[in-house]
């Protein structure tokens, strides 16, 4: 297998980072906070702590920008019931709405960033990401127990 392949990952990556911060650039959000919008779509309730994985970030990290976000309206955060130390992280309703004016954004850099391909070959290049994605995560919990 060529060492090409893991170069041309990271580097298609990093352009469409780089899209699509400049397409949300005017919509007063970033893209770690788009982020943080559609994990809480998926996963909404989940704590700091869990979000912060999902993420790849540390929690205090993670934290200054909840801080930001709910000073925003766009999340909430509300107590644990089961653990009192805990906050559990939520979209408002602006939160979503702000979450729904994004998604065609995205979508359109999605389209753009796979114009060319066929239904088909969007679909094997999908599945073909996937198998990576989830070769890489059976095997990170392996390195990490030696």
């Amino acid at each position: 297998m060529s060492e090409d392949l893991g170069f041309l990952i990271g580097d298609t990556a990093r352009l469409m980072r780089r899209a699509f911060d400049e397409r949300v650039r005017t919509k007063g959000i970033t893209r770690p906070q788009w982020r943080v919008l559609g994990l809480l779509n998926r996963f909404g309730g989940s704590t700091q702590v869990a979000l912060a994985e999902m993420m790849d970030v540390e929690p205090i990290t993670l934290g200054r920008m909840i801080d930001r976000m709910q000073d925003s309206g766009l999340v909430e955060r509300r107590a644990d019931p089961s653990d009192r130390r805990a906050w559990r992280i939520y979209l408002t309703p602006s939160g979503e709405s702000r979450l729904e004016d994004l998604k065609p954004l995205a979508t359109e850099l999605f389209a753009d960033a796979v114009s060319g391909l066929n239904e088909a070959q969007q679909a094997d290049l999908e599945a073909m990401l996937d198998t990576i994605r989830l070769n890489l995560t059976r095997k990170a919990p392996e390195a990490a127990n030696g």
